[in-house]
């Protein structure tokens, strides 16, 4: 039996990554320094504890090379997905073996898509440089113009993940759950299923995919099922996309403190805290 995938990062695409780093900032997370990709996009990261964000904007799209038969492009994508809206634009899976991912996905009809290898540089909290090296096998349904995914095989994480960069004053510890929304989520079940090889029950509204030790939940809502559980968040683009995410924090009120200081608006329901940046819906739980 397959093991089921569990999030790696989520890519929050942005026309304005600077405006998009002063707000995260604002909602009390710590940012790694810009990093710049090879292919024309830019990035900062919001390290938590065994997964992240990745918040991505366009530095150069003349360098952004388009897709081709057997090759997704990364840049190409969100430049095309920004062209349409910002918002949450792509679920990644962590991996121990990109290669073996590629040919699941080839297998399970998502598209017959060459691993991506890559490398870059990134600056360490103490100023320092390191190369840090990437494997990508993308699964691209056909017909999901919105919702792309791919696997992440990192290949020097000890220089990627730094204690200094997961230490956030709203307290974030991880992200527990991703929310997409679908007119059916029954007709896009299977699929998923074969995607994330994780257990599958109904919910109300919809259906939620999760991993046998919690905290790694893909859950797909109606419009309307969406809307009830986040009221006042904007459902846009082509379904199925994704909506939103829930981050567990370990002290909810000093999560509170910093979206207050901030000047952020936010609604607090229980042991919940739900905010909309940048055409995402970000919810904070407490313990």
């Amino acid at each position: 039996m397959n093991t089921p995938r569990r999030f790696d990062h989520l890519v929050l695409a942005t026309r304005d990554l600077a405006a998009m780093r002063v707000a995260y900032a604002g909602l009390g997370f710590t940012l790694t320094p810009r990093a710049a990709h090879p292919w024309g996009t830019g990035n900062h990261l919001v390290q938590l504890q065994g997964n992240f964000l990745e918040l991505l904007g366009l530095d150069d799209p003349a360098r952004i090379p388009p897709h081709g038969p057997r090759h997704f492009s990364f840049g190409a994508y969100n430049r095309d997905f920004l062209a349409e809206r910002e918002g949450f634009s792509m679920l990644v899976f962590a991996s121990t073996d990109a290669e073996a991912d590629r040919r699941d996905f080839a297998a399970s009809g998502f598209g017959q898509y060459e691993r991506f290898d890559f490398s870059r540089d990134a600056q360490l909290p103490d100023g320092t440089v390191a190369r840090v090296g990437f494997s990508l096998s993308f699964a691209v349904p056909a017909d999901w113009p919105e919702a792309v995914f791919f696997t992440c095989q990192q290949h020097a994480p000890q220089h990627f993940w730094k204690p200094e960069y997961q230490r956030h004053a709203n307290t974030a510890e991880r992200v527990v759950e991703v929310v997409m929304v679908a007119d059916e989520p029954t007709a896009v079940a299977d699929r998923l299923a074969r995607l994330t090889h994780a257990w599958q029950e109904p919910v109300r509204g919809g259906v939620r995919f999760t991993t046998p030790e919690g905290g790694n939940d893909l859950t797909v809502l109606t419009p309307a099922a969406a809307l009830a559980r986040w009221p006042g968040s904007a459902v846009s683009g082509r379904l199925p996309n994704l909506l939103g995410y829930r981050i567990a924090v370990a002290d909810l009120d000093a999560a509170a403190r910093c979206l207050e200081s901030g000047k952020v608006n936010f609604t607090r329901a229980g042991r919940r805290l739900t905010t909309w940046a940048f055409g995402a819906v970000i919810e904070f739980e407490g313990p």
